[in-house]
């Protein structure tokens, strides 16, 4: 009887040990971070005065390089948006100039969305930055998920907990609570439109809510994505502002 419970253990699908926090933290990292990745997108703002869609195309290496041009509406075309490690520059056409966003600057809305210049910086591996542990479970979408909360163990992140419904069978969140210090809710994404990408799983479509904010969040749809493909240098420059 013991050898027959056993393999009951071993092959019964859902009977399993829950996993680590830090185990998870890793998974979720294979799928949501690359060396490299090229993208597309559309970031729909749902205002008080209606929608308005802003495209986009983004280039980056890791956590520590990004570049984003606007393709559309008109009155953003050209915008473009430059990170290097901590540090962020922004190009407007309309004024031919070139500003750095820094301290209390990164906090504020990009273009209206319920988005800020550090979420959009936000690029970092988990597992670097945080501590977790699995709280219990839950359901989303008919998908059975843990909830894992994690605590920063660094202070270069701009949320000091988080909270994840992590898929239990493609280890990535879907849905996500981002916290204050002060343990006040911040900001709530939903991830959803998951697709194979390769070994990875990676959301199409996230949508974000700025719980200080009224309104219905701000959607942000990958259109197509590319993982771990090769940039030239000079797509990290100051000089690419301006060209």
């Amino acid at each position: 009887m013991k050898i027959v419970f056993l393999l009951l253990v071993i092959y019964v699908p859902g009977f399993s040990q829950t996993p680590s926090g830090e185990y998870l933290l890793d998974k979720i990292d294979q799928n949501m971070s690359s060396d490299s990745r090229v993208f597309t997108s559309k970031m729909v703002i749902h205002g008080r005065r209606g929608s308005r869609t802003v495209e986009s195309k983004t280039w980056a290496i890791g956590e520590e390089k990004s570049f984003t041009e606007y393709l559309a509406p008109a009155r953003e075309k050209d915008t473009k948006m430059l990170k290097l490690e901590d540090q962020l520059w922004m190009y407007s056409p309309a004024t031919d100039r070139t500003i750095q966003i820094s301290g209390h600057m990164l906090r504020q809305s990009v273009m209206g969305s319920d988005l800020s210049y550090e979420d959009m910086m936000d690029d970092k591996k988990l597992q670097t930055h945080y501590t977790a542990a699995v709280v219990g479970t839950d359901t989303i979408e008919s998908r059975p998920c843990w909830i894992l909360e994690l605590q920063a163990k660094t202070k270069d992140v701009a949320y000091e907990m988080r909270k994840l419904w992590v898929d239990q069978q493609r280890y990535l969140p879907l849905r996500q609570e981002l916290y204050a210090k002060s343990g006040k809710l911040l900001k709530r994404m939903e991830l959803s439109e998951i697709v194979r990408h390769g070994k990875r799983w990676y959301p199409m479509h996230i949508l974000f809510k700025d719980m200080l904010k009224d309104g219905k969040g701000t959607e942000f749809m990958v259109d197509d994505i590319e993982f771990d493909v090769t940039i030239p240098d000079y797509r990290f420059s100051k000089a690419s502002l301006r060209r």
